[in-house]
This record gives C-alpha cells, structure tokens and sequence, in this order.
C-alpha cells in the first residue's frame, strides 16, 4: 500500500511541475459548513447551531452533511482537473466550508472563476509567539480553594493546543502520581501512536494528541526526522505552553542539580488536547492550522490555546478580521469554544499585533515580580552586575581570571572565533584548569549559532571554576535571559561593566613584546545567582510585547476595537520542555526551560479561562472574556500605575506609562474573575453586526466567510458590547451604548466616567440596580474638546453596592469635522 501511495504522490509532484509551480491554496465554497447549516438541501436536515452552543459532532445529521460537503470538494476537484494534476489536502466542513489543496497558479484562476468558488488565497506561513506565576497570581490561595483544591483546579475543563505537540512522558503532564482521570464523553478525539516507540501519546491528563503537517510537507518545508510526524514535540514550545496553563501541580523545576521551585499550570487538573501544527525550523502553515482548530472544535474542546500568528496582516483580503483563521476561530467561538491567541512579539512599536478579531482574547506579555540577579567581584574592589542563574565560587575566595583569547592551543584557531568559548578543543586546559574563564559575547549568541550552555559546558571540560561571558556591543532590541547552568557562570550585559573588567584585566595581565601572557594577576569571584529577588514594580508590560493601536486592513488604518485585551505574564516563565526541543540552544536535552514570549502569556489565559469556565459552565466566550477583562487591574504591586518597558532615544530601555494600547484592560486578576459581578455579553450576531457596520469592508466577503447576509447593524463597530470602548476618529460628539447583565446577586452600581482633558465624557443613566440575571442598557457620550493628533485615554468605573468593581478602559482620538 505504501508503495501506491509513493507513486500517486510521484505522479501528483510530476505533473504540477509540468504545470508550473505548485502552491497550497485555501479555496472556500459556496454553501454554509456544519456550524451554520440551517436546511434547505434535500435529504440533510440543519446543523447549525445557536450561539455559543456546543457543536454535537457525534450527532447522524452532523456526520452525514459534514460527509455531503466533503463529497463536494472531491466532485469539484474532480470535474475541473485530472487526478493525478492536484493533491488535496484537507476538507473543511464544521466552520467554514472549504478545503486545501495543492495545485498550479492556473488551476487555481480555474477554481477562482468557478460559480461553486466564493475564495481562493494562497497559503501563509504562521510563526510561533515565543513557576512562579501561580503564586503571583494568587491561585493557590484565593483561587483553587473555591474549585476544590489544585486537585480540583480545572476538573473535565479540555484545553486544546494548537502549537508544536507535546512532549508526553514528562512528570508535567503524568497521571500515576495522580487521583485517576475518569473518561470523557464529551471528548471524541482521537490518540496518535508514536511511530517509533508504538506508544499511545495520551495518559488520562492528555486526552488527544494529533498532527497536521500535509501543508507543510506539500510545501517542501517537512523534514521527518528533525519535525516528528506524530504529535512527538520536536521543540519545546508546545510542551512548554501545554505545563503553563495545565501542567500538574507541584511539578520540582529541577535543572543543573539545582532546584528552582515547583511548577504548577493554572488549571493542574484541566485536561490537555493536542493538535501539533507548529514545527521547529518553520513554523507553520494556514492550512494545517485551520485543519486543526476545525478538528479540535469538531473533538469537543472547551478552551483553545494559539501561542501563534500571522507573519504579518493578511494581504488578501480587505481587513484583518476576515480570512480563513479568523473566520475560523469565529466559528469556533460559535460553538462555544474559548480562544485566547498571543498578541505577537514585535514590541514596543505601535500597530504590532497579530491578533486582532473581537471574538479572540488577544493577550499581551507582562514581567512579574520575580528578577535573577548575580554580582562578579573583582581583585580591584569592583564589583560587576550581571546576570546568571548559577552557584557561586567558594565563599571568601578568589581566582585567577583567564581571557579565552590568551589561552589558544594554535594562534591559526582565531578563525573559529574561539572567545566565544563555544569549542573546548581550540583552548590550553593546563591554562585554563582552576580559573575563571572570560569569553566575549559576539553576534552567534544572538542568532543562535552559540549559547550561554555551551560556554559552560566547555569551562567545565576545561575545568575552569567558572566562566564570565562579556557583553561589548549590544544591537538594538537584544534581550538578555538569565539562563540556568551547573558551575559559577555571569553574563556582564552592560557595556560599560565589560569594558570595566576588560581594562582591569588588560592592566593586571603580563605580556612580553609579541603579546604573549607571560602571567595571569587579575582575581574574583562570582556571586550566588540562584536565588531570585522580589519587585513590587511587577507587573511591568515585556518590551517584546506587541502594542496597540488595533488594525483594520493591511494600509494600517486604526480600528474601532481595543487590541492586545489583557495582559498576563509572559517573560522567564518556568515550565516543561521537550528534551528533544532544540528550539532554543540553552535548553537542548534539558525537562524544564525558562523562557519568555506572548507566547508564555497567552496559555496563562487559556488557563484561568478553564477556572471561570469550571465555576460558571454554561457562560459563553464573550461572558469568561468580560469577566477576565473587567476585574483585571491598571496598578502594579505598589499601587502605581503599570509601566511598559519602552526604548530610549539611546536605545537602551526605559519605563514609561503603560496605557491600554500596551495592557488592553490589564492585568489579569484571576480571584476577582471567578466573581466579576456584571459581564458584558455577544454572541455570533452581534459580531456579524460589528463586521457589517465596520466602514470599507465589502458585505460580499463578508458573506464569503460566514454565509451570513448583512441585515444587520449596529450604527457604528464602537457598539459592539465589548468590555472597552475606542473609537478612532471622533468627531464633534459620539454616544456609544453597552449592556451589561447580571450574575450576581441584586446589586446596585453607580457610574462613574473619567478621561484625559483633550476628550470629554459623560455616562448615562449615574446608577442603576440590577436583580440577578437582569441586563440594562447604558450609554458614553464622548466629545471632542481640543484636537491634540494623539489618543486620549480614560474609564468607564461601575461600583456596586456589594463591593463589586467593573471597570473598562476608553480610549479615543478627536478630529476636526
């Protein structure tokens, strides 16, 4: 059978060369998929589903309509092309109605021209948006207790990871150390057997585990055995953000022998489904990861977790919000499903994200309150700043420092750049043997072609006592991580500390007239770094965090819609690694990794989302999103306003104030999500009203990617019932309406409205009294007092009488009619 399937694929590869060059392309049909069949074709009763209602793929309707649209695609295929002149790669059927393939540019203008064909877009590349947080975020404390405990947190709640799989046998994601995991129902998808081990990939705590790779492979860009073709994580990244946002609880960090702690996931309990479409040297293609957010919504997930996006805004299509991935995580919200996506990682600059639609939880990066430190002492009272999670030299001690340079085996190895210290063969070991050894920290560091573990791994074969990395020149945007390492070892990262140490050793070192050492006489020792230090300036916004303002289409044009919408931490985030994962060189053969990225931050969300979606089963998307963004917080620790990490006119970095073009709403705050008082709920209409009434997109496309005609609207896309309101061209006086409903208790709330001075506000009705699961209407009026050409930033505050506090952020630009 293998051999056919060889041929076939020969065949297929032979005659798309013959026709020019092959591509992938997403093609949508004209017809509704599962999620919004609602009748009419002979003998296939509706489908769709309401609203934030689950999706019954189990169902004989289901099957047998998802089984007529697939045979479709193949009669089209079939009666436009030869077999043997295409591939097709996946069938859509459940949220959008479509299918990929691999064909020519021609056969592609074939389909576009086709009365069957509603779009054609060629394929595009995604990328990856590369513990201590629960303690941070007061789970252990103020959240799990109210679920039953960390052995409760998340209970039957299912995460799907659309990322790099899964590394299964580590102690994150075990289940004998635990009670039993009882089955699913509700669960229908399906275990992957690894190909080399014939071992099934799920346990109990990982429920499913599959990969979509066909795009990838027609692309070229598959290689099996760096990429695993099985859910086996050839990475880290998806091991790493599976453990943060349900990784079990209590988890010892251990790494170089030392012990950094316990690491939990938000949700220790959920349980974890993976879809592995992300792949190490790559990343990720559309097609695969549409193939798989369709399957894990068809398998029944309850939270989606995308620690991915675009490269860049789509280009194809009028606006951000409408192409094959958004349109597909809106149907995925149709049925239900959670979806928090990375913001992206292009901070600090304005208009850098990659997550834009109001149905996603677009989730910025945050610094906690937890710093690694470490201090180099020099022979000449200096002591050095740096960074470096090792143990110290031996206590009141000093040693012999040795420059990687003045300890050569041949002068001709100066082509390998042996400072580096990345080859412990090119250095004299009788030299090098119970001393420090300095190396440079040159440009391989920052691409990847060096890294911290090799300089120690090469001063302990040599072995040195220790080792000092010098940073000399710095490129803008180069960020420095502390990285764990078994002997004394520091990374000098401020320039003008290295060129400290750099003269005391030039002065205190002996040379003859050639240059040559005649002895060594500069000392120190290296401090103990292990141990972290505690900042109240926490949380702090990652300079890497992509920022607001929001986009509507690829000219840049600012959206009426808040984006990133909350922030959560994301920077030295310790969690599991794949000890195969060679996505980052520090980490190679290592179980733990501490990384940092929106990436880190998004599964955060996912994972809180799973507590408020246990305490509260029934509430929709929008209702757990609201209650995220309400109740988070614009103040750090010390009760000042959060700052952002921000370049300087040096390019060094600074703090600024943050605002909500870098934090959304804020910080999330999970105890008071549990009980957020009001939300502010949408559904599917209401986003299909925000799509229609948004100025400049074409009502056509829109019913190209929801099969849903525009009679509805909404006035303006501020109206959209969001927890934040923008409006980016305000001119004379606007008046945006929200409903909020009740889930609490009879309460009443007065209103109150505060913004920057170029902006004026005013809210409507001042109070009003809610009884439980009631709604009401209020409206802000915001007019334009002075045209300042930037945006004004403001709150709407709701106080209720029973202590709770609701709270959105405004933000708005005035022009001149």
């Amino acid at each position: 059978m293998r051999v056919v399937e060889f041929w076939c694929t020969v065949l297929v590869l032979f005659a798309l060369l013959i026709n020019g060059k092959a591509e992938v392309y997403i093609v949508t049909m004209v017809g509704e998929p599962v999620i919004s069949y609602t009748g009419g074709i002979p003998g296939f009763e509706a489908t769709a589903v309401e609203s934030d209602e689950k999706l019954d793929a189990t169902s004989q309707l289901v099957t047998s309509y998802a089984q007529h649209l697939e045979q479709k695609h193949d009669m089209l295929l079939d009666s436009l092309f030869d077999r043997e002149t295409y591939r097709k790669l996946y069938s859509y059927k459940h949220l959008i109605n479509g299918f990929a393939v691999h064909i020519s540019p021609e056969q592609a203008e074939t389909l576009r021209r086709n009365s069957a064909v509603k779009s054609v877009e060629r394929d595009w590349k995604v990328r990856r948006l590369t513990t201590h947080t629960p303690q941070f975020l007061g789970l252990p404390t103020g959240v799990w207790p109210t679920g039953g405990g960390f052995d409760r947190a998340g209970e039957d709640i299912i995460i799907g990871f659309v990322d790099s799989g899964i590394f299964p046998r580590h102690p994150s994601f075990g289940s004998h150390n635990a009670d039993p995991y009882g089955p699913l129902p509700k669960y229908r998808g399906k275990c992957e057997v690894d190909p080399d081990t014939k071992r099934e990939f799920c346990n109990g705590k990982i429920i499913g585990a599959q990969h979509f790779a066909a795009a990838a492979i027609a692309a070229g860009a598959f290689n099996p055995s760096i990429d695993f073709a099985s859910p086996m994580d050839g990475d880290g990244h998806g091991s790493h953000t599976a453990a943060i946002a349900a990784g079990n609880n209590g988890i010892p960090v251990r790494i170089h022998g030392h012990e950094f702690g316990k690491a939990s996931g938000m949700a220790p309990r959920a349980r974890i489904a993976v879809y592995k479409a992300l792949y190490r040297l790559f990343g990720g293609f559309i097609a695969d990861v549409v193939a798989a957010i369709d399957q894990a919504v068809h398998d029944g997930v309850d939270i989606l977790s995308l620690s991915v996006g675009p490269n860049s805004p789509p280009a194809t299509t009028t606006t951000t919000y409408l192409n094959p991935f958004d349109a597909t995580l809106l149907g995925a919200v149709k049925a239900g499903v959670f979806v928090a996506q990375a913001a992206g990682n292009g901070g600090p600059f304005p208009k850098t994200l990659v997550s834009y639609s109001p149905w996603i939880t677009s989730v910025a990066a945050a610094i906690d309150d937890r710093r690694y430190k470490n201090h180099l002492f020099l022979g000449n009272g200096k002591i050095l700043p740096g960074i470096g999670l090792s143990p110290s030299t031996r206590p009141n001690q000093t040693y012999t420092l040795v420059a990687a340079n003045d300890v050569l085996l041949d002068s001709s190895v100066m082509k390998y750049s042996p400072s580096d210290c990345q080859r412990p063969e090119l250095l004299n070991k009788n030299l090098v043997e119970g001393h420090i050894l300095l190396c440079g920290y040159s440009f391989n560091f920052v691409v990847g072609t060096a890294s911290i573990k090799k300089v120690s791994e090469t001063a302990k074969s040599l072995g040195a006592i220790g080792f000092v990395l010098a940073v000399e020149n710095v490129s803008p945007g180069t960020k420095f991580d502390p990285v764990p390492v078994g002997i004394p070892g520091i990374l000098i990262t401020d320039v003008t500390k290295s060129m400290d140490l750099i003269d005391y050793y030039n002065t205190s070192t002996a040379r003859d007239w050639t240059g040559r050492v005649k002895s060594f006489k500069g000392t120190g020792s290296i401090g103990d770094g292990l141990a972290p230090i505690l900042h109240k300036s926490a949380p702090q916004v990652a300079l890497f965090s992509a920022r607001g303002p929001n986009i509507k289409d690829f000219r840049f044009q600012d959206a009426d819609l808040l984006k990133p919408d909350i922030l959560a931490p994301g920077s030295l985030i310790w969690a599991a690694w794949s000890p195969n994962g060679t996505d980052e060189p520090n980490y190679v053969g290592e179980g733990f990794a501490l990384i940092s990225g929106t990436s880190m931050a998004a599964p955060h969300i996912a994972g809180i989302a799973a507590l408020v979606k246990q305490k509260h089963p029934h509430w929709s998307p929008a209702a757990i999103k609201s209650a995220l963004l309400t109740t988070s917080t614009n103040l750090d620790r010390a009760g000042r306003p959060i700052q952002a990490q921000q370049y300087s006119e040096t390019e060094a970095m600074k703090l600024v104030m943050a605002t909500p073009f870098d934090y959304g709403s804020g910080h999330v705050n999970p105890r008071a999500a549990l009980d957020p008082g009001l939300i502010f709920d949408a559904g599917y209409e209401d986003y299909l009203g925000f799509l229609c009434t948004t100025p400049g997109i074409d009502a056509h496309e829109i019913h190209n990617y929801t099969n849903t005609p525009c009679n509805y609207t909404m006035g303006h896309p501020s109206n959209l019932n969001t927890p934040s309101i923008t409006v980016s061209h305000l001119v004379k006086t606007q008046t945006v309406t929200r409903t909020v409903t009740n889930v609490a208790e009879e309460e009443t709330y007065v209103i109150t409205a505060r913004m920057q001075p170029a902006v004026a506000i005013e809210a409507n009705p001042p109070a009003m009294t809610l009884r439980p699961g009631a709604s009401r209407k209020f409206t802000v009026s915001l007019t334009v007092r002075s045209v300042t050409g930037s945006y004004s930033f403001g709150e709407i505050l709701m106080k209720g009488s029973r202590g709770h506090k609701v709270r959105i952020p405004v933000v708005a630009m005035g022009y001149r009619r």
